[in-house]
């Protein structure tokens, strides 16, 4: 998923496509205890993290933004804050990478542009039949009506 380049002059680098990448710098991590399997090291340890990403102040492209929060939905806060919470494995590591990965591929997602829809139109043939549809959809109504005789 994400290749995270070693330590530059600013710190490491994720790389999401070969225009985007973020810097480390722009990522909060906060380290939690976890629930779930891990015995006393459970109790002990902090490894369940929840990682926050500023979209709103990020230097991701306006357009990747928009998508990104779109995409999110309630991950993001009212702030514009993106919040992913990894938990699954039992070391603070592994929580890390998977986090990171998670970001990265909502990320690449929202960087993909949607293609553009292209309005079409109905068939001739197509709209004939919808009328021969509803012409005889019509007559089996008339159908259920009182019929005019002698039946009274």
């Amino acid at each position: 998923m994400a290749a995270i380049r070693g330590p530059t002059r600013t710190g490491a680098v994720i790389t999401i496509t070969d225009r985007i990448s973020i810097d480390d710098r722009e990522v909060d991590e906060r380290f939690v205890r976890a629930s779930g399997p891990g015995g006393q090291n459970v109790n002990k340890v902090a490894t369940a993290v929840e990682l926050r990403f500023n979209v709103v102040a990020s230097s991701l492209p306006t357009d990747v933004k928009q998508r990104l929060i779109a995409l999110a939905g309630t991950r993001v806060t009212q702030d514009g804050i993106l919040l992913i919470d990894s938990r699954e494995h039992r070391t603070q590591g592994q929580n890390r990478l998977a986090a990171r990965d998670r970001l990265a591929a909502l990320i690449g997602q929202a960087a993909v542009k949607p293609r553009a829809r292209r309005r079409t139109e109905p068939k001739a043939a197509a709209r004939a039949r919808r009328i021969d549809a509803k012409r005889l959809r019509g007559s089996v109504k008339k159908l259920r009506g009182r019929r005019d005789g002698n039946d009274d």
